[in-house]
Order: C-alpha cells, then sequence, then structure tokens
C-alpha cells in the first residue's frame, strides 16, 4: 500500500549576517545553507495496518507527512501510495486519502455539519447511494447525530474531532493520515476516538499513519511503530520487539509492612547501581523502583527487597513505552537499518 525508499528532504535556508550591513549584503549576495529535514527514511505499510510515526519535535515528522500526502516533493527517493505518486498527480491522489489535523480542521465554521458533509460529498464526487451508506456507517461509530444539525463553531472539542474524521472517510480513501487525533481531549472522549478509529480501520482495512505524542494512543491503537530522529529512522518494529530491544528497565511496587525497615534498602551498594541504573520514589504507601534489568534481575530485587523488609503487596511490571522511548530520545540510538 505505501512504499517509501531512501526518501530525503533539504530546504535551502538564507543565512544573514548581523546588522544593517549583513541585511543589505544578504539581500544582493545570499549565503545558502542546506538543511537536512529527512535523511533516507525507508518504511513499507501493507494495506490494513495502523502505524505508529513517532518522534520528538523537530525529527521530521510533519515534513515526511507533507511528502506522503503530496504537499512536498522530495529531494531526491521515492514514496508511492496505493500505485500513486502524491506530488505527481495530486487532484486524483487526494481522492484515495484522508487526512486529520489536531489543531486544524477542515470544517466550515457557520455550516451545521450535516451541511459541511453535503457539500465534502459534491467536492469528492460521491453518488447519493455512496454517501447514504457511508453517513450511516460513520455515525454509527462517531456518534455524530447528536450534534450533526449544529454549527461547526459550537462544537466541543471531542465533537470536532469526531466530526473532522468523520469529513475525512466520507469519500471512503485507501488511506488515513491523522495527526494528533486526541490531543487536548479529556480521558473518556480519547477512548471513545480510539475505539472509532479501531473500528474504522477494521471493518474498512483502511490503512492508518498516525502521528501522536500520547503514548497511549500508540499503545491502544498501532500495529507497529516507526520512530525518527533529527531526520533518521531509529526504529521500525512493534511495540514487543521495542520493548525487547530497548525495554531493560523494570518497575518494582511494594507496600511494606514496616516503612522504617523498608528505608534500609541499599539497592546501589546492594548492586553496584548508578543513578542512571535505578530510581526510587516513597509516596509514603508505596515504594516504587525503577531498575536496569540488565544490570540486577528481577530475582535478585526480588530476593533482597523480602529478605529487608516484609511486605502486604508486591508486584514487578514491565517496562513501560513511555519511558522507553523518553530514555531512546534522551539517550540517542544509532539509525536503524
Amino acid at each position: 500500500m505505501i512504499y517509501v525508499e531512501n526518501l530525503r528532504k533539504e530546504f535551502k535556508k538564507v543565512v544573514k549576517e548581523p546588522g544593517l550591513k549583513g541585511s543589505i549584503k544578504s539581500f544582493f549576495k545570499p549565503k545558502n545553507e542546506i538543511i537536512t529535514a529527512v535523511d533516507d527514511i525507508s518504511f513499507h505499510v501493507p494495506k490494513g495496518e495502523i502505524l505508529g510515526f513517532i518522534g520528538p519535535n523537530g525529527a521530521g515528522k510533519s515534513t515526511v507527512i507533507k511528502m506522503l500526502t503530496g504537499i512536498l516533493t522530495p529531494t531526491s527517493g521515492k514514496c508511492e501510495i496505493g500505485g500513486q505518486i502524491p506530488y505527481k498527480n495530486r487532484k486524483n491522489y487526494v481522492k484515495e486519502i484522508g487526512v486529520v489535523f489536531g489543531q486544524r480542521t477542515q470544517l466550515w465554521w457557520d455550516l451545521a455539519l450535516r451541511e459541511t458533509y453535503t457539500v465534502l460529498k459534491e467536492i469528492y464526487e460521491v453518488d447519493d447511494e455512496q454517501y447514504k451508506k457511508r453517513m450511516a456507517f460513520l455515525n454509527e461509530v462517531l456518534e455524530l447525530d447528536s450534534f450533526i444539525t449544529s454549527p461547526v463553531r459550537t462544537l466541543s472539542l471531542g465533537q470536532r474531532m469526531r466530526a473532522d474524521i468523520a469529513a475525512s472517510l466520507l469519500h471512503s480513501p485507501k488511506v488515513l493520515f491523522l495527526d494528533e487525533p486526541t490531543i487536548g481531549l479529556d480521558v473518556v472522549v480519547k477512548d471513545n476516538i480510539r475505539n472509532a478509529i479501531k473500528a474504522i480501520n477494521e471493518e474498512q482495512q483502511t490503512t492508518v499513519i498516525l502521528t501522536t505524542h500520547d503514548l497511549q494512543d500508540v499503545e491502544n491503537l498501532c500495529d507497529r511503530i516507526v520512530m525518527i530522529d533529527k531526520g533518521n529512522k531509529v526504529f521500525d518494529g512493534g511495540i514487543g520487539e521495542l520493548k525487547s530491544k530497548y525495554g531493560q528497565q523494570r518497575e518494582l511496587k511494594f507496600v511494606p509492612t514496616d516503612f522504617k525497615a523498608a528505608e534500609s534498602l541499599d539497592y546501589k551498594r546492594e548492586f553496584n547501581l548508578t543513578d542512571d541504573d535505578i530510581i526510587i520514589e516513597n509516596d509514603g504507601h508505596i515504594i516504587s523502583v525503577t531498575f536496569n534489568s540488565d544490570k540486577v534481575s528481577v530475582e535478585k530485587m526480588l530476593s533482597y527487597t523480602l529478605s529487608v523488609t516484609h511486605v502486604n503487596d508486591i508486584n514487578v511490571s514491565d517496562a513501560d513505552i513511555e519511558e522507553i522511548i523518553k530514555d531512546i530520545y534522551k539517550s540517542g540510538v544509532s539509525p536503524s537499518a
């Protein structure tokens, strides 16, 4: 469905020397600097997959998405979606994709939502029968009926997001690009949006590219993630693979019967650990110990803890994806092959 091979995007930036003299000089004889925003990225997304496309601010995510949607032309490399090259035939290509940006809307502010969809029906040349079927499906999964007669400007953020997703799917696109679809929403609304995306993907086999900073979106929705940083791809695989490759952290939580005895636990000294290997938090009720399981095994941590203090409850959990990704960004990794 989506083929990206050795994709590269460079931008030309004018370098201005300081002061009035520099401004005049740069006007008549500008000095240019080449900025590489995306550097030789490759990946493939099969039909029906939900791909999490993540990275820190400035990593190059938006530039890649703009090339995939045909807004930008690559400097070199190739991207092909559904057999089409996005930037070469945009008029036909945009009929096969849907795009939702969390901070922007494609809806008409003063029109009732139903009228907005009628306008989009004509723009995308959707016939009456298909439109009727499509709206019935979107009403079912996105629950639009309660506000479909309201002007867009009166909708809450959660309602507007559902309305925007419906607008992007009205013409039955093969690929849906979602940029921060749950940003600013409360927990309940986020879950509703995620459930709707799952239903759309499962029932329609719509391929989804999801960019987000909310890692619950990634864990709940994505089959696979591609992570980029500084224009390079640094990881491409499933969440289980990410945890297996980078998730050496484990979290030990316990409720001691005697906090005074628990305070005598000295994990650093016992296992010769550094501050980077272990973090201990104590809220007066639960003690949480996040540790590097490459340096000390779960078995040894449990054995030592129980030899020093009695506990009412104890639990060891696997690495949290959010902490793994934070660590990857913080320490930096080599681009993956």
